[in-house]
């Protein structure tokens, strides 16, 4: 068995004296790992940091097995995220939460706003709303996905201000009045009614807010657990003194 893929650095776990084994979340076959001899050398270890993408070359002798990669750079990234704080829990928190997602199963669109995302991960002006985006995606891909499009109780695409808890789905300002205190917030840059260019704080606040109750409640919760802690920690970061 053999395959090539471009994919980005989740994590590393030393094995042995000189070899690592890497995780990664491919394009084309998911999140995968595999073992790559010589991976603490002083060539290879710059390479192999979180937030890198790397093209990478995976054998076996049977599709089950762990298999080993050869790894080469694409974008080496680490170098310059390792310098924010941000970017560091960011990333941590990131590769936390794809591991929720099923191994070896293609996640095409969940693979874009990755690269996206640790592009800009040490932008404090970009990197906040690209999370929470992040986040819905993964929500989608685990079979969560909110629908932002229209009021789930009149069908109209305007006035959106609310989600449903109990539905994912939007709801107007009209609609949601009389359940105000039930809902949540659905901040304007999802929906594209933002006019700056950088969400406010309070915004993006009730973005996590967002996605952390249905990642509670859908994906941590009936696991026995919580949102890891380095998110409340980029989140911290990602909304100090701004409002």
């Amino acid at each position: 068995m053999q395959w090539t893929d471009e994919g980005v650095v989740l994590g590393v776990r030393k094995l042995g004296e000189t070899s690592v084994i890497l995780e990664l979340l491919t394009r084309e076959h998911g999140r995968h790992s595999g073992l790559v001899h010589g991976g603490r050398s002083k060539a290879l270890q710059p390479v192999l940091q979180p937030g890198n993408t790397v093209q990478a070359t995976w054998r076996a002798r049977l599709d089950e097995h762990l298999g080993t990669f050869h790894v080469e750079g694409i974008k080496l990234r680490a170098s310059r995220l390792m310098g924010s704080s941000l970017a560091l829990y960011g990333l941590s928190a990131l590769a936390h939460l794809l591991r929720y997602v099923p191994e070896r199963d293609p996640h095409f669109a969940l693979y874009e706003t990755l690269t996206v995302l640790v592009d800009h991960l040490d932008d404090p002006d970009l990197a906040p709303a690209l999370f929470v985006r992040f986040e819905l995606a993964m929500l989608a891909e685990l079979g969560f996905g909110l629908d932002l499009d229209s009021c789930a109780a009149t069908g109209t695409a305007r006035d959106l201000i609310y989600v449903s808890p109990r539905s994912g789905r939007a709801v107007s300002a009209a609609a949601g009045e009389p359940y105000k205190d039930r809902l949540l917030k659905l901040p304007g840059f999802l929906i594209g009614q933002t006019k700056a260019n950088r969400p406010s704080g309070s915004e993006i606040r009730a973005g996590f807010a967002l996605t952390d109750f249905f990642l509670h409640q859908n994906v941590f919760a009936p696991q026995g657990q919580r949102a890891p802690e380095e998110r409340a920690r980029f989140v911290a970061l990602a909304t100090a003194g701004d409002e």
